[in-house]
């Protein structure tokens, strides 16, 4: 019964992804100093499969700044979405115009970071208590773009967690043309939780995002927070179309192995010590660009993470690639350090 009822399932999430064309089944969160162009590179060597997101960008910021600084990305990281963040649909629109333009595959309005400096600015979770403003901003950037207008929010803010209340804005979203929607599993408190506190604090409520789903069944919804395991990431594809995974990844990078061969059934993937040989020659290319080695370094700090030679890893890119300065012999030597923890780990087996 179970068997069928995944077929079922997994049949109603094709359909949906034929609508989108895009395979949402699992994706990387929008993470603020962590997802940049470098990082979604080092994803993308591990991950065939999975969804990318930028950070979050302001509208300020990608109208008005280096727009290739800002916005640029290499097409080997596609599929990819472009996150932003703003209020006044104007802007909106127009960003969404610039993703269409620049070849992004999707823009996704944050609704829930609960920075106070995001708040200040008009945008992010604050904006769960502008469920009409929502809708017209997305509608704005609908009609400016063909490429799919996307949604990430909370399920609640503050002393309001209620399903009529997130059913009803889901509603509004959905009716100005967003049919994907990704809600992170917690509600957002505005005023006396930092944004790391606000990742942890407000307790995960799974039952209401799949509540969601059940009474909205035309919609793709999307589930964050909190998902570390394959196990459970099937679990959550029994009620919702996809997943989305934030910190697990960054910290342990390799894990979206595990979730190409468990839930894509791809078994074609690098090996660490293959990924690090591809980093280092991404890193001899981007340093001829001006990019600094420890702006790519940064990302690739989980990669052995649970494996022997963790600790040598670490120390390695702590020691020689983090400062400013860094020097790309020293990313050269990195390769000894990976042939030598390939050789103690078959000496171990």
């Amino acid at each position: 019964m179970k068997t069928l009822l995944i077929k079922k399932l997994f049949l109603t999430r094709i359909k949906l992804k034929n609508m989108s064309k895009i395979n949402r089944t699992i994706s990387v969160a929008p993470m603020m100093d962590c997802t940049d162009r470098h990082d979604r590179y080092f994803l993308r060597l591990i991950s065939k499969n999975v969804l990318l997101y930028t950070e979050m960008i302001s509208t300020g910021a990608a109208l008005n700044g280096d727009r290739e600084k800002v916005l640029g990305f290499n097409n080997f990281e596609k599929p990819l979405a472009l996150q932003v963040g703003g209020s006044n649909k104007k802007d909106l629109a127009e960003v969404a115009k610039i993703a269409e333009d620049m070849g992004y595959d999707e823009i996704n309005i944050n609704l829930g970071c609960p920075s106070k400096k995001v708040q200040k600015n008009q945008f992010g979770a604050c904006l769960i208590k502008e469920p009409e403003l929502v809708a017209e901003c997305i509608d704005s950037m609908v009609n400016a773009c063909k490429i799919p207008v996307t949604a990430k929010t909370r399920i609640g803010y503050d002393d309001v967690e209620e399903f009529d209340y997130l059913n009803s804005f889901v509603n509004k979203m959905s009716n100005a043309g967003c049919k994907t929607i990704i809600l992170h599993a917690r509600k957002a408190i505005l005023k006396g939780l930092s944004p790391k506190e606000n990742l942890n604090i407000p307790k995960l409520n799974y039952p209401m995002v799949n509540q969601i789903k059940k009474e909205n069944p035309n919609l793709e919804i999307i589930i964050n927070g909190g998902i570390t395991q394959c196990p459970e990431i099937k679990e959550h594809l029994l009620h919702v179309d996809g997943v989305m995974i934030g910190r697990k990844i960054y910290q342990s990078p390799y894990f979206l192995v595990d979730i190409e061969r468990e839930i894509f059934n791809n078994s074609d993937v690098l090996t660490r010590a293959q990924i690090v040989e591809e980093v280092v020659k991404y890193v001899s290319n981007e340093i001829q660009k001006g990019t600094r080695v420890n702006q790519i370094m940064r990302h690739t700090v989980g990669l052995y993470h649970g494996q022997k030679g963790s600790t040598k890893w670490k120390r390695y890119l702590s020691n020689n690639m983090m400062a400013r300065d860094s020097d790309f012999q020293k990313v050269n030597h990195i390769l000894d350090i990976v042939q030598n923890n390939e050789k103690e780990k078959m000496a171990v087996s």
